[in-house]
């Protein structure tokens, strides 16, 4: 009795110990990865004539794309670091600053020598997928922006400074030789960085 009793009790603490919620966000970490690096690069080319310690106020009402906060939050950093002084209102500042997206988004693109995968129809019972063999298969997944800029006097519309259309670009490349051999580089993350997703966490009670 007392062994049944032991184990009882030691099933129940095993089983409440291993609970694990998954979550399935609307888009991976890799697609804003790509896009953010893009964004980055680009606001990293712009120039503008921004003197130090001027009033600028940062017009975003014609900036529009995918992590578009993102690209937004790092050109407001740049001109900071510029010795920019934001405000908050038009009537406050010594320059409007208009910026505008022409690309923030992601190309893709792949090549395969071998067989790609297809479904071989059973009678009876629907389809029966044949995996894809690839003696030589190239992935790209290319992050892109392109950003602009236009500074002007708030109070007569003069134009005070602008910046030819900027590019920015990110890519991430997998490779697969002979089916089972694969590679993977990676600009978004350091080196050393995983460039597949992070690794396993260990398991905790």
């Amino acid at each position: 009795m007392r062994n049944i009793l032991a184990i009882a009790i030691a099933t129940v603490g095993l089983t409440a110990c291993t609970s694990v919620t998954n979550s399935n966000p609307p888009r991976t970490a890799g697609e804003e990865l790509l896009i953010s690096k893009a964004a980055e690069q680009a606001t990293d080319n712009l120039e503008l004539d921004v003197p130090p310690g001027i009033k600028l106020f940062l017009d975003a009402s014609y900036f529009d794309g995918y992590d578009s906060k993102y690209a937004i939050g790092t050109i407001r950093d740049r001109l900071m670091r510029r010795g920019a002084h934001l405000v908050d209102k038009k009537d406050d500042a010594a320059v409007v600053l208009e910026i505008r997206s022409g690309a923030l988004s992601i190309d893709e693109h792949s090549m395969l020598i071998g067989i790609p995968g297809f479904n071989v129809p059973i009678p009876l019972a629907g389809a029966l997928p044949f995996p894809e063999i690839a003696l030589y298969k190239k992935d790209v997944r290319a992050g892109v922006a392109k950003l602009a800029a236009t500074g002007y006097d708030p109070k007569t519309g003069a134009l005070i400074t602008t910046s030819d259309p900027q590019f920015g670009f990110s890519q991430k490349t997998k490779k697969v030789v002979l089916i089972f051999f694969s590679s993977t580089t990676n600009d978004t993350v350091p080196p050393g960085a995983p460039v597949d997703g992070a690794p396993d966490a260990p398991e905790s009670n």
